[in-house]
């Protein structure tokens, strides 16, 4: 037993909250393999050991208290470093700018060693212990690290635990015909299991990297590669896999990430006949995961990546009682939000939001506009099909507006994995110019210029109020426009998901505080927006929400209620003036001018939104805020 150890008592109080659940489903999950336990619970000692002082402090008080990244503010920001600053010690350099931005939650973007023309954005890890050479060093990411924990900043990075390169030490190994290491992979003498893996497998890049097996010509065998043909898939039925895994994942907690984003989480167990996908002993790995972070680096958090709808991708926190991941990613309201701006009708959009608010509080998602990848239209098509709507004319719909082709589109975006034969094409772009700004410039129309502001700004409030953690994309607080550049770069030029991945603009965001340029609209605003949010209790996770009816299909109607403060929020995703027909009888006021505000048939602006706010426990108005950029209501 565990109580024999010479351990720190601090780390025998915290394994003994856990040692029964782990050890029953760790045993369950390896065949009562209890070396491999032994050898697990060690080596969370031996992490828990090297992890600083000054670590072990934000340790014990966000122990004390654990919903530290609930409250309303939390703002995200997710970056390349390589585009924002070259690498990480420019990142330090620019963090006086992030603060500026409002942002206490930092995401870099993969930046672990990978091959440089077979990396897939750095999803392709060679080795987890050393960051990309150009990028820096682990000691510049705990020097970053330190940096943002002086600021009260955490810092987020991916874990790519699905699969790794095919140059990582294992897979070397595994390729000269070490069977240890080809355990630690799916190898396969000749065809006949892969072909029996593929009758039920979906593919992932059915276009451009067909099927789940490639053929090794070193090892003379088959192995799984579910994503890519170099990203060779981890056995995790195999323990060492998982316990050498976990202890890659300690590793960057110790050089001071505070959240882990579990990459590909649903993909990361495999069983013969069935998808693959989503399977009950990912769940078991998680929870495991779960509680080896409480144990070394309580306060740590995992951000499952798990692309499905919201009521889908629940299981996925777990119970109150036993968590998996404190937090999932929104994705569908996001491609939602998207369709809406192309039909100008709020239907799907209302019926996606009604889901979300049906969770219970405790869920924490991530919210955002845009991000590193593609949108995807996986929609509720059952949903749309009551009026009329079918599936791949309304992909071609929705792709043709946001490229520009579309009837009175202004927006500028390419496609990704575009498949003529299935009628199927994901899009890219960024946020800025989806909204019709960069049409704008171009053509040097103010109007549409203005329009597309306004747009923009109306889907980041829409974002603010949606509960969870708002998480910009680097360069959307300055409307940074598509980067086509990478049309020219024979690395790049395949992948148009560059298109939204240029390089920051630091001479666009000297800008932000030259009145009246495109820079300082966009900046100033969303500053101010997230002052409100934060500002005010009624933005928090734990409030009430629920979707108003404005018997407008145009408008989003969204309430939130919280400890005696009543929000009415409205978002025109037409550019006409619309009204939302509502009769509320308390008595309002604007949450950005502090005027007082009848909610009683409420005039919203083309492209533009209103926050109102009834306050039932104090009479006094909040402070004027200085008038918001497409707020004319």
């Amino acid at each position: 037993m565990f109580e024999n150890k010479k351990w720190d008592k601090v780390f025998k109080k915290r394994l003994s909250r856990h040692y029964d659940e782990m050890k029953w489903l760790y045993s369950e999950l390896y065949h009562n393999d209890q070396q491999a336990f032994n050898y697990f619970c060690d080596m969370m000692y031996e992490y828990y050991k090297k992890r600083s002082p000054i670590l072990k402090e934000w340790d014990e008080a966000r122990e004390a208290a654990p919903d530290w990244y609930k409250g309303n503010d939390m703002l995200g920001m997710l970056m390349y470093t390589n585009c924002f600053a070259g690498n990480l010690k420019g990142v330090r350099k620019h963090l006086d700018y992030i603060q500026e931005c409002g942002v206490n939650y930092l995401h870099l973007m993969p930046l672990l060693e990978s091959p440089k023309d077979r990396s897939d954005g750095g999803y392709a890890v060679s080795d987890f212990r050393k960051v990309q050479p150009e990028l820096g060093t682990m000691e510049d990411l705990a020097d970053l690290a330190d940096d943002c924990h002086t600021r009260g900043m955490c810092v987020c990075l991916d874990f790519v635990m699905n699969h790794t390169s095919e140059d990582h030490e294992w897979a070397k190994r595994a390729r000269a015909g070490e069977k240890e290491y080809q355990d630690r992979y799916f190898f396969y003498d000749d065809w006949t299991i892969p072909n029996e893996f593929e009758k039920t497998v979906p593919q992932v890049f059915p276009q451009t990297a067909p099927g789940n097996f490639s053929w090794c010509e070193e090892a003379g065998k088959v192995v799984m590669t579910t994503f890519w043909p170099y990203q060779w898939d981890l056995n995790y039925a195999n323990p060492v896999v998982f316990n050498d895994m976990t202890a890659d994942m300690l590793n960057l907690c110790n050089h001071g990430v505070d959240i882990i984003r579990l990459d590909a989480t649903p993909y990361i167990w495999k069983t013969i006949g069935t998808s693959c996908r989503n399977l009950p002993q990912v769940h078991t790995l998680v929870r495991l995961m779960h509680m080896a972070s409480e144990v070394v680096c309580p306060g740590t958090l995992l951000l499952g990546e798990v692309v499905m709808e919201p009521s889908k991708v629940v299981p996925y926190f777990g119970t109150v009682e036993k968590p998996e991941c404190h937090m999932l990613y929104n994705v569908t309201t996001m491609a939602s939000t998207w369709h809406t701006v192309a039909t100008h009708d709020v239907r799907l959009l209302r019926h996606q939001m009604e889901t979300v608010f049906e969770l219970p509080h405790e869920y924490t998602f991530l919210n955002y506009l845009r991000c590193h990848d593609d949108i995807g239209w996986g929609l509720d098509y059952e949903y749309l099909k009551q009026f009329g709507t079918t599936e791949v004319p309304h992909k071609k719909y929705l792709n043709d507006y946001l490229t520009g082709k579309g009837y009175n589109s202004d927006a500028r975006g390419e496609l990704y994995n575009d498949d003529p034969r299935l009628g199927d094409a994901r899009l890219c772009g960024t946020t800025a110019s989806l909204c019709g700004i960069e049409a704008g410039e171009a053509e040097g129309d103010e109007a549409k210029i203005s329009k597309g502001i306004s747009l923009d700004i109306m889907l980041h409030a829409f974002l603010l109020t949606q509960s969870g953690i708002p998480v910009l994309y680097a360069g959307d607080e300055i409307g940074q426009l598509n980067d086509y550049t990478y049309h020219d770069d024979p690395i790049k030029a395949e992948d148009s998901r560059y298109l939204h991945r240029g390089d920051m603009d630091w001479n666009a965001a000297k800008k932000r505080n030259v009145k009246g340029t495109r820079e300082n609209r966009i900046f100033k605003t969303l500053r101010q927006l997230e002052e409100i949010r934060s500002e005010y209790g009624v933005f928090v996770n734990d409030a009430d929400t629920w979707i108003i009816e404005p018997y407008n299909d145009h408008i989003l109607g969204i309430g939130r209620y919280y400890n005696g403060e009543k929000l009415l929020a409205f978002f025109n995703f037409s550019e006409n003036e619309q009204i939302a027909w509502v009769n509320e009888r308390e008595d309002y006021y604007d949450l950005i001018t502090g005027e007082r505000k009848s909610a009683k048939a409420v005039t919203v602006p083309g492209y533009g939104f209103v926050w109102m706010m009834a306050t039932f426990t104090k009479p006094v108005l909040p402070k004027k805020h200085p008038k918001v950029e497409a707020k004319k209501s």
